[in-house]
């Protein structure tokens, strides 16, 4: 049993704050839920709106026809209301208009305890819940956890659930309460799970949430969390922060990516761990800066000038973030990498319900006490050197030329071919330990594959559900490329489709390039908005 719920307004209105604590509520009950944030770049004004899924069983993604229509204005209901199902109602104040409106006077409320009159969203909340039949006081502790002062708000969810009558019936569960979180969220506590000391960036959409999430958390979790002036200077701090010891991770969007690739460069060469969160946006350029694109992986692929090894993977769910997160923080330390953590802004700031966290993390930080001879870039036969730090009694000397084993300069032939492979011999070793990771997942077992990567999966896992002779093939790891895992599900599909959020189809390129494969059947999107189940289920249709 499910719920579709669109709660709009401007911008600066609260419908994302209301929509969290919807999300919040429902999944304290048990329910699943994923929220769908959409918003222009602006402050003030404008049409901001949530699309929330409430479901009894797993959901990860939504769907554009609605059970109830939550609207502060009525732009909201004329943008809205021709996808309103036929028996659909409309939650708003009195003076808004429509034949599915059930009126509520919310100035006349708050005026009554001489409250706010922001607070009159509350006041619809408490009308949601007693629309749905359900009981207000997993509502009111939600309040109560969140705001400091929530006398007011429980008064007035109290009113609003008192204004209205019982519409539908949702299937009461009996569960544990779920997390409900973003993509961001989710990133900084894996990352702080994993044993993260610095986060370095400079706010830019949609990788902001984690700067912000981390800075909350830096003093209860002992985490350094910096803004710096701009993308050039976040990506060689964040070099020096690693060089000295700290487990350090930056994230960005793709220009300021653009600007941070010179520094990665020089991480190839003086081989120190850094992790990078790129979230992707519509581009190229600023392009449509507060919506989603699957743009950006070639970039990731060949990001900074020479040939140095990186790891690319891409979490699908804000669950895999949390997990992924920790792995390329565990992986950058432990081969001395860039790891790229490739997400986008529907996975970063839309909501994802979650259960508890329990795996096992390993944040290990592979730091010897050297001994004095030592040498950083020691041959080693797996290409992996020893890694030391300063503030022992020996030089730890890092440097942006080529180098022999010590890091002194080097121009000699010899001895730059041998770093060379030195270094693109941690991909074969890395390969190996990624193989354990689950570089690609499968899901379902229909004879038909689906192929996708990222924030893809939410809806293609709800598509399949309905689709049953389709089987999805998600790409966790695209690079080191995942070749025998996709080549064996390829040859036993009967249909092949590949499904992308940009206009070229990169991963398709990259499948093509890496296994000789090449897929002709192509759903790609490109207008900022991701992929819903139904444009799944109309676009692979016509290649059954």
């Amino acid at each position: 049993m499910e719920k579709i719920i669109l709660v709009g307004g401007k911008a600066g209105l609260g419908a994302t704050m209301t929509s969290t604590l919807l999300g919040k509520i429902f999944s304290k009950m048990g329910y699943y839920v994923f929220n769908y944030r959409d918003y222009p770049s602006l402050i003030r004004g404008g049409h901001n709106f949530n699309i929330l899924k409430i479901s009894t069983e797993p959901v990860f993604s939504h769907d554009e026809e609605y059970d109830i229509i939550i609207a502060f204005d009525q732009i909201t209901i004329d943008l809205h209301e021709k996808n309103l199902k036929s028996n659909g109602i409309i939650l708003g104040d009195s003076t808004l208009k429509s034949s599915k409106l059930i009126k509520m006077n919310l100035k006349k409320l708050t005026d009554s305890i001489e409250a706010k009159t922001v607070l009159s969203n509350d006041a619809l909340i408490g009308a949601l819940l007693k629309l749905l039949d359900l009981d207000i006081d997993e509502a009111i502790m939600v309040i109560e956890t969140t705001f400091k002062d929530s006398d007011k708000i429980i008064e007035i969810i109290k009113l609003g659930y008192g204004m209205v009558d019982t519409k539908f019936k949702m299937e009461c569960i009996k569960k544990e309460p779920n997390y409900f979180l973003t993509g961001n969220e989710a990133i900084s506590l894996g990352a702080i799970a994993a044993g993260l000391d610095v986060y370095i960036a400079y706010p830019m959409t949609p990788a902001t949430g984690v700067l912000h999430e981390i800075a909350r958390l830096q003093k209860k979790h002992n985490v350094l969390s910096v803004q710096i002036e701009d993308e050039i200077g976040v990506a060689n701090s964040a070099l020096g922060c690693s060089f000295a010891g700290a487990k350090t991770m930056i994230g960005t969007s793709g220009g300021g990516f653009d600007l941070m690739t010179e520094a990665l460069s020089l991480q190839g060469i003086v081989e120190i761990p850094l992790v990078v969160y790129l979230s992707q946006r519509t581009g190229p350029s600023t392009g449509v800066p507060t919506y989603t694109e699957q743009g950006d992986l070639k970039m990731a692929l060949s990001c900074g000038h020479g040939e140095f090894p990186r790891i690319i993977l891409a979490p699908g769910d804000a669950d895999e973030c949390f997990y992924r997160t920790a792995e390329a923080l565990y992986l950058a330390e432990k081969y001395r990498m860039l790891v790229i953590l490739l997400g986008d802004k529907h996975i970063g700031e839309n909501n994802y319900t979650v259960n508890n966290f329990s795996k096992i993390i390993d944040n290990k930080k592979f730091i010897i006490s050297p001994r004095k001879d030592y040498k950083n870039y020691e041959y080693a036969s797996n290409g992996v050197s020893a890694r030391a730090v300063p503030g022992f009694d020996v030089v730890v000397k890092v440097n942006s030329y080529e180098h022999d084993e010590y890091g002194n300069t080097i121009e000699d032939a010899e001895t730059t071919k041998k770093m060379k492979e030195k270094r693109v011999l941690k991909m074969a070793t890395v390969a190996k330990e990624i193989e354990k990771l689950n570089p690609a997942s499968i899901y379902g077992a229909g004879e038909n594959l689906i192929i996708g990567w990222g924030s893809t999966k939410g809806a293609i896992i709800d598509t399949i559900k309905d689709l049953k002779n389709y089987r999805f093939l998600q790409v966790n790891y695209l690079w080191p490329f995942p070749i025998k895992a996709i080549s064996d599900e390829i040859k036993k599909s009967k249909t092949v489709v590949l499904v992308e959020n940009n206009q070229t189809g990169q991963l398709g390129n990259l499948i093509k390039e890496q296994t000789g494969f090449e897929i002709k059947n192509k759903l790609l999107r490109y207008d900022g908005r991701p992929f819903t189940k139904n444009d799944i289920i109309k676009g692979v249709s016509k290649w059954k």
